[in-house]
């Protein structure tokens, strides 16, 4: 069987992305386990090289006509923020057309995108709307640790009317799904209340007792090994977290938080749900280290890492 063919986005050129993309390139143990393809604006990328990894000739799909004299490393910008968006499109779409495996993504700047006048609430959304997906979550992983989110980028104010009890079932079968798919025969599930306490009983809010829990009961009558509502504040403790293969995270900074302190180097995020494969580093666009060959590679290692599994085993039941 042939390698895998991976799109790599570097993301906001301003930021880490270009820098961590071609150094880890020169991992030979990663790079000779598939084909990473560099989409971005050619000439930051080549830029880049000569930088930080002068001994790869990276294979490089041009996706815009920015110039390393257009940015400037480490500002937000919505020059930088444009390209940056029509690099996803364009390597979301050579995905989606058969041209790549899988996509993986390095970090872009939300305010930069928006400032260049593209309304954009996060990779997650973007691609899934790009795929014509409706039903999809973000999850972050790490070896056995999996945290799949009801609720991502929206404010905290609307979390409430947004976590529903489909919405619930929906994220947890996605998260079971991802465990067996890395070879969990039988994975354990963990609910995390969306109130202080899970609601103490409805004494600190009634979602917990009206939706949280009717959501449990359910998954369990289907035969899911799934637990909950679970205190956010003590599940992700190692003697509690570390019996479960998945845990449901009502929303973002809730599962964030926990998961980078744990995980902040080596963390995967995920967009499940979709037709195609789609992994990214963890971290933002570190604008304050950018261009300064610092940055650490190995959330983006791990991301590539778990995108080449996934799309051997993809291909492996196509065969």
């Amino acid at each position: 069987m042939s390698k895998p063919v991976i799109a790599l986005s570097v993301g906001d050129a301003a930021g880490i992305g270009p820098e961590i993309a071609v150094r880890t390139l020169c991992d030979r143990e990663l790079y000779s386990s598939a084909t990473i393809r560099l989409y971005g604006p050619e000439p930051i990328i080549r830029e880049a090289v000569s930088r930080f990894a002068p001994s790869i000739s990276p294979e490089i799909v041009n996706t815009t006509s920015l110039s390393f004299q257009d940015i400037t490393p480490g500002m937000l910008s919505a020059a930088a923020g444009k390209a940056a968006y029509e690099t996803i499109v364009h390597a979301t779409k050579d995905v989606i057309a058969g041209k790549a495996d899988a996509i993986v993504t390095c970090p872009v700047n939300k305010a930069a995108i928006n400032e260049a006048g593209i309304p954009f609430t996060g990779h997650t959304e973007l691609i899934a709307e790009l795929c014509g997906t409706r039903n999809f979550a973000m999850m972050q992983s790490a070896g056995n640790l999996r945290v799949i989110f009801v609720t991502t980028h929206i404010a905290l104010k609307e979390v409430a009317g947004h976590v529903t009890k489909e919405r619930i079932e929906e994220v947890a079968r996605l998260v079971a799904d991802a465990a067996r798919a890395e070879g969990v025969e039988h994975p354990r599930i963990a609910v995390a209340g969306l109130n202080p306490h899970a609601g103490e009983n409805g004494h600190m809010g009634t979602e917990d007792e009206a939706i949280v829990k009717p959501a449990v009961a359910c998954l369990k009558a289907e035969g899911m090994d799934i637990s909950g509502p679970y205190p956010s504040d003590t599940l992700f403790i190692d003697s509690i977290r570390k019996t479960f293969d998945g845990i449901v995270s009502m929303y973002h900074d809730q599962g964030h938080i926990p998961f980078k302190m744990l995980a902040f180097n080596r963390g995967v995020n995920s967009t499940m749900g979709l037709p195609i494969i789609r992994t990214s580093v963890d971290h933002g666009t570190a604008f304050e280290i950018a261009w300064k060959g610092i940055a650490d590679t190995g959330s983006l290692k791990a991301a590539l890492t778990t995108a080449v599994k996934r799309a051997n085993a993809k291909r492996k039941l196509h065969l």
